[in-house]
């Protein structure tokens, strides 16, 4: 396979890091209010120039790539990771997941050390951009760190599997082996562990006018669904992990999580505890990518005063987030309900979507909107290229799964970046497209963070777009046909899919 670099289908700046120079002209019926923020204008067009970025495919992995934070996994469950992958031909890699009992990795429980062998595939047509390979586990081991973490894992895991005699102790410090394909040795069921995350890859190699490129590794995405994750084939990823060589300044726990071993654990300092004070714009920091959805980058307006809320969800077809599909604009209010007792720092809230419009760009959709019956999914057969159309008459749309009023249970977060300014983290919505609509799905774990705009709140929403994508370039008749595979697949599965948060 031939290497690619996806940054030279798009138009590239004079110069890394340029704003673009045309006017971002917002549709006719929607807000300007976004547009009086400077930093919120200037961070859309950031997400909008992606020349900076090149993305080769196949991707090159060798090297050594860290976590930049605590993650946060389904269940939920907190870890670091440390990925090596060495040179061709062998294509060999060693893993080392560390797992904390506490939202802050500051209390670690045990490490798992993982080596295997990984098979680069082709370009992945569901998740386009990225790579698909196959994954061989040679060796698992485990190394614990307390006597309560052994009284935990003491209850899953069966004593026999590890080589311990009846009346045997596990013992803190102690390796212990848990998979040898050779032996045909397998004990991880009980630790509900996989490593399915290896069969979808993507690199992205960040260019800086004046410093070093930095480099990310994204893997794939995790079931939310504890029960499903071992045999999840990922269509999404997860946070990236950063090249130990080539990350992100300043990067404290890439230093802490590269010089840490199966022995010695990275303990991770805990960081201020941060209320939750939504006030004011809040925006996507890079192009996001969530299984089943294709690509998007979000906004969020939030209004503490009054508990009132809007989001701006723009999808597109591309992994640089250049060819848009359609906008879904959403408002409504909400409730903060208490601290969450599950992920510490963490907050519960309540949302209600009370109204909603689309703006359509991609033939395809167009054509699928049309087709709906008369009061299924706004004006049935009036649906025009980029004319916003309110589906809240309607009480939704049957086509893309919206329905309103809607209710869902949040989980929410806020952080701060390595330049100190304001992250909002918000949960991760369910792998199989469904809704937490009820307490008992209430996210464990989050997606990409945004990053905190403006302070400005409005007294009342407006509905607001940044790009008036029905003047921008027309897709490819390539890509419109990507575009017609995928709605083929996914238009069907979507129930309430269209992200909200």
């Amino acid at each position: 396979m031939r290497g690619s670099k996806e940054s030279e289908l798009y138009p590239k700046g004079s110069k890394l890091w340029e704003v673009p120079t045309a006017s971002l002209i917002p549709h006719a019926n929607l807000s300007l209010r976004l547009f009086w923020e400077p930093q919120c204008q200037t961070q859309l067009r950031h997400l909008q120039n992606e020349a900076r970025i090149t993305a080769t495919i196949p991707p090159k992995l060798e090297g050594h790539w860290v976590s930049s934070r605590c993650e946060v996994r389904p269940g939920p469950e907190f870890l670091t990771r440390s990925y090596t992958f060495y040179q061709s031909p062998t294509r060999l890699f060693r893993a080392l997941q560390h797992y904390y009992s506490d939202s802050e990795c500051h209390i670690p429980t045990y490490s798992l050390v993982i080596r295997g062998k990984l098979r680069l595939r082709q370009a992945s047509w569901i998740t386009r951009g990225a790579t698909e390979a196959e994954h061989h586990l040679h060796k698992v081991g485990m190394v614990i760190h307390s006597q309560k973490a052994i009284h935990h894992l003491s209850t899953r895991l069966p004593f026999s599997c590890l080589g311990l005699k009846a009346g045997g102790h596990l013992v803190p410090h102690r390796f212990y082996e848990l998979f040898n394909a050779k032996a045909e040795k397998d004990c991880l069921g009980a630790l509900g562990f996989s490593m399915m995350e290896m069969e979808l890859l993507r690199v992205e190699t960040q260019h800086h006018p004046h410093s070093r490129p930095t480099q990310e590794l994204f893997l794939g995405d995790v079931h939310t669904d504890w029960n499903e994750r071992v045999h999840h084939r990922p269509i999404g990823y997860q946070e990236p992990l950063q090249n130990a060589m080539h990350h992100i300044h300043p990067c404290p726990v890439c230093a802490l999580v590269y010089r840490a071993s199966e022995q010695h654990p990275p303990i991770l300092h805990p960081s201020p505890s941060i209320p939750l004070d939504l006030n004011g714009n809040w925006v996507s920091q890079r192009c996001e990518s969530h299984p089943a959805v294709l690509f998007l980058t979000r906004l969020f307006v939030f209004n503490e005063e009054q508990r009132i809320w809007e989001g701006t969800y723009q999808h597109y077809s591309d992994p640089m987030c250049r060819q848009p599909s359609f906008t879904l604009l959403a408002s409504g209010h909400y409730a903060k309900v208490g601290q969450s007792v599950k992920v510490r720092g963490a907050a519960e809230l309540v949302f209600k979507v009370t109204q909603a419009k689309v703006i359509v760009y991609d033939q395809a959709l167009l054509r699928e909107l049309n087709s709906t019956q008369n009061g299924r999914c706004g004006p049935a057969g009036r649906w025009e290229t980029g004319v916003e159309e309110d589906i809240t008459w309607t009480n939704g749309c049957d086509a893309l799964g919206i329905r309103l009023p809607h209710k869902e249970y949040e989980l929410f977060k806020m952080g701060v970046d390595h330049k100190g300014r304001p992250l909002l983290f918000n949960g991760e919505r369910p792998t199989d497209g469904s809704s937490p609509d009820r307490p008992a799905k209430r996210p464990t774990s989050f997606q990409t963070p945004m990053v905190q705009c403006s302070t400005r709140a409005a007294v009342e929403p407006h509905y607001s777009s940044y790009k008036d994508h029905s003047t921008g370039d027309k897709m490819s008749s390539a890509n419109a046909l990507h575009i017609s595979l995928i709605l083929l697949t996914v238009l069907n599965a979507w129930c309430w899919n269209i992200y909200l948060f």
